[in-house]
């Protein structure tokens, strides 16, 4: 099979692709909150800028964020386990939210905030792929408010049978996918969309455009990677050269006392043993119990 080298999960790809293709985005934010595509009338890609200074950073979020009738919809593909995946994802709702708050602006018109995580890896010990969470009282499930909302689709759980009547699926088979056979099985479908998406995804990963992100990206990474190699290689130089002249120093020290201790086994007086070793009169006295060992 032939493993593909980026795939929809690759973050750069994934944001420049739907930049470049709003209309792509759109039809599957559609799929992805099981709304009428009909019904949004008003869709905006409120983060469109991917700054190369900020490519190399390990906490760099290509995320895409929208404002959707009125709601703000973020989305983003996590490939890597991290761990405390649901406790990121609402720290990230937390700073979208409170960041809609206009200066001097109530709080109740901030609008309805949605997260949405494509994760490759299983999130929750269940069956479904997909899981909407929003805050609930516990037991009467009563709703606290409308206006937190995240969906979570788990792509290890996406079955690999594949039909051309579950477009939802067929958009998540697409970011599962790791090899060309895996896209031709897609593609041979023949669902406009989904080969739209193929076929923009072709023409991103083709463009120069795409391949000087992906050069700055990995320069940016391999630069952090040697700056903490040497700057790990500095560090175990300076301790090696600490330690040899702690173990200098120390055994000088040691051989002074012992010259100290044989000249008190020699009842020598202490103003002789001071002038000799360089030792104070307490430092003298306190070796005395070395005169009985």
């Amino acid at each position: 099979m032939s493993k593909l080298k980026n795939t929809f999960k690759t973050d750069i790809l994934f944001k420049l692709l739907f930049i470049k293709h709003p209309d792509l985005l759109r039809r599957l934010v559609a799929h992805l909150l099981r709304i009428q595509l009909e019904s949004i009338t008003q869709f905006e890609i409120r983060n469109q800028e991917m700054p190369p200074e900020v490519l190399g950073n390990k906490f760099c979020r290509l995320d895409i964020h929208m404002m959707v009738n009125e709601q703000q919809v973020n989305l983003e593909i996590q490939v890597e386990d991290e761990g405390d995946f649901p406790e990121r994802a609402i720290f990230h709702w937390a700073r979208i939210f409170s960041n809609a708050l206009p200066a001097g602006g109530k709080y109740s018109d901030l609008p309805r905030t949605i997260v949405i995580s494509i994760v490759d890896f299983p999130l929750f010990d269940c069956i479904e792929f997909h899981s909407e969470y929003q805050a609930l009282e516990v037991t009467r499930h009563e709703k606290l408010t409308d206006k937190m909302v995240f969906h979570f689709f788990e792509l290890p759980k996406i079955s690999d049978d594949i039909n051309r009547n579950d477009i939802l699926l067929l958009w998540l088979a697409l970011f599962k996918a790791d090899t060309e056979e895996e896209l031709l099985k897609i593609e041979a479908l023949e669902v406009p969309e989904l080969n739209q998406a193929i076929s923009a995804y072709h023409s991103v990963t083709a463009s120069s455009e795409f391949r000087e992100l992906e050069r700055l990206r990995a320069k940016a990474r391999h630069d952090e990677a040697q700056a903490l190699y040497h700057a790990e290689k500095k560090g175990r130089a300076e301790g090696r050269t600490e330690g040899r002249t702690e173990g200098r120093t120390e055994g000088r020290a040691e051989g002074i006392s012992a010259i100290a201790c044989n000249m008190l086994k020699r009842n020598k007086p202490i103003d002789e043993i001071m002038e000799d070793t360089g030792l104070s009169r307490a430092e003298v006295e306190a070796l005395r119990g070395c005169n009985n060992s």
